[in-house]
């Protein structure tokens, strides 16, 4: 699949900054709720150095079946800032992308979306490069305010920055620590939710985002 050079990487914060604030007009709150193909994307660093591999695995949402899985291998382009984090990991997935034969109807971004400083994370970014629908997860909440949600699969509470909600503390599973689910692009908030839901039927984390994770780490 293709993916847009829409900008160069940066090479310094205030140019990073720019980028997320201009490509951030680039973002849409609306779009599809079905989706056929979900890709599941990845990042894991190897080592104290900055060697990293990124990994995508395009699923079957209806049966979660894997269709196609690819990795790059590269080194974190961008110093570690926070709010900047997704320059680090960007090049990497972008060549992993690249590679892909079947293009996805959703990617569900290890990260974060509006739930963001600039309110311009990972998923925001991929999706805007893409122009498909992403969704961010991220395992520990970033910015903004929340309540526990419920005990109960399902049950969520919104998070809110700045006097805007940003995104959901969601329940995957009873008993498991919430997941924190803001929009990317084009996708409602609705939809982003139910998607983690349903792609999260046994355990804490979305399928395509674990089995992603486990190819970044084991890409032999």
């Amino acid at each position: 699949m293709q993916v847009e050079q829409l900008h160069p990487w940066p090479s310094t914060v205030a140019e990073a900054e720019a980028i997320q604030d201009r490509l951030r007009g680039h973002v849409e709150l609306t779009g599809p709720d079905t989706f056929a193909l979900v890709a599941g994307l990845d990042v894991h660093y190897h080592g104290p150095g900055d060697d990293l591999t990124a990994a995508v695995v395009v699923m079957d949402a209806a049966t979660l079946a894997v269709v196609e899985q690819v990795v790059a291998h590269g080194k974190a382009a961008f110093p570690y800032v926070p709010g900047l984090f997704a320059f680090r990991e960007l090049p990497a997935l972008v060549e992993a992308l690249e590679q892909l034969t079947v293009t996805p109807d959703l990617l569900v971004c290890d990260g974060y979306g509006l739930a963001h400083p600039r309110g311009f994370g990972l998923a925001c970014h991929v999706g805007v490069l893409t122009g498909l629908p992403a969704l961010g997860v991220g395992k520990t909440p970033f910015v903004g305010r929340h309540e526990p949600p419920g005990a109960e699969r399902g049950a969520w509470t919104p998070i809110t920055h700045d006097g805007a909600t940003v995104g959901r503390a969601l329940r995957t599973q009873r008993g498991v620590k919430p997941v924190y689910v803001s929009q990317g692009h084009r996708i409602t908030l609705d939809t982003a939710t139910d998607q983690v839901l349903r792609l999260a039927p046994r355990y804490r984390l979305p399928e395509p985002v674990r089995r992603a994770d486990h190819l970044a780490r084991h890409p032999g």
